[in-house]
């Protein structure tokens, strides 16, 4: 069984504070692990024109403003565009189930600049990522509710503060019944 496509949702116990309250689109999963994009917690320090002068990519007019987000712990000083399904990259890009793909080339950062590229894209610096078996480890724990599906809706949706309770919602789940105490019966 893949995760891939699938949304983890962080429980208010989960203890480690780089996902709290975490909304996370698996975007690979196999037996050699797995590995996510945070769509929730944008870098509040850093625009996506800043970004842009840093590369040394020129932004036109018409070109396009897209969020920065904080997409995991691990090498943070990569980006990944996470984007609609609508959109080919030159460079090699990861589809994912549901119909949303990432890209990790700066043709894609060049193209926004422009004004072009994808419908809907978020830029994530880093990403989370587990070992063989870890992420089921976690899940089993109860560490993370899962929505099997991705919505687009919902991972592109323009209040990053409010994604972790509208995907309890998609679950029919209501934030305020969770407990911040794990246990098992």
């Amino acid at each position: 069984m893949t995760l891939a496509g699938a949304v983890l949702i962080a429980m208010p116990h989960m203890g480690d504070d780089r996902f709290d309250h975490s909304v996370v689109l698996i975007c690979a999963h196999s037996d050699d692990g797995s590995m996510g994009i945070i769509v929730n917690k944008p870098a509040e320090d850093l625009a996506f024109g800043d970004l842009l002068e840093q590369l040394e990519i020129p932004l036109s007019p018409e070109g396009r403003d897209i969020r920065v987000h904080l997409g995991g712990p691990v090498e943070r000083g990569r980006g990944f565009v996470l984007h609609s399904g609508d959109y080919e990259a030159e460079g090699p890009t990861l589809e994912i189930e549901g119909g949303f793909k990432m890209t990790a080339t700066i043709d894609i950062l060049q193209a926004m600049a422009r004004g072009q590229g994808p419908d809907r894209a978020l830029l994530a610096l880093g990403y989370a990522g587990w070992g063989p078996g870890q992420l089921e480890e976690e899940i089993a724990r109860n560490d993370w509710l899962m929505l099997p599906a991705a919505s687009a809706d919902l991972i592109f949706a323009p209040e990053d503060g409010r994604k972790w309770a509208q995907h309890l919602d998609a679950l029919g789940v209501d934030p305020l019944l969770l407990s911040p105490q794990s246990g098992r019966a």
